[in-house]
């Protein structure tokens, strides 16, 4: 594992007694259902990792940055407060 996903994983999984793998973290950052699921876990990514990581995790996990800005965006819009990734 990369000190990147290390990082991502270490902000998103301790807080939330969660233990996401890098690829099912990449997977649901991507994936509209965590937003309507209210996953704490995708919400801290997207809230909590600097933006700069945030950048590196999906690049480096070759994820779908359109599909990833379009998750952050629907977190933005239920949080109430702009994300560095969202559309």
């Amino acid at each position: 594992m990369t000190s990147v996903a290390t990082q991502v994983l270490t902000t998103v999984n301790a807080p939330y007694g969660a233990n996401l793998s890098a690829h099912q973290l990449a997977a649901m950052i991507a994936d509209p259902k965590s937003a309507s699921d209210y996953s704490a876990p995708v919400f801290a990514f997207f809230s909590e990792v600097s933006p700069a990581l945030q950048k590196q995790f999906v690049a480096g996990m070759m994820v779908d940055q359109v599909q990833v800005g379009k998750v952050a965006s629907q977190f933005s819009k239920l949080s109430g407060y702009a994300l560095p990734l969202a559309a």
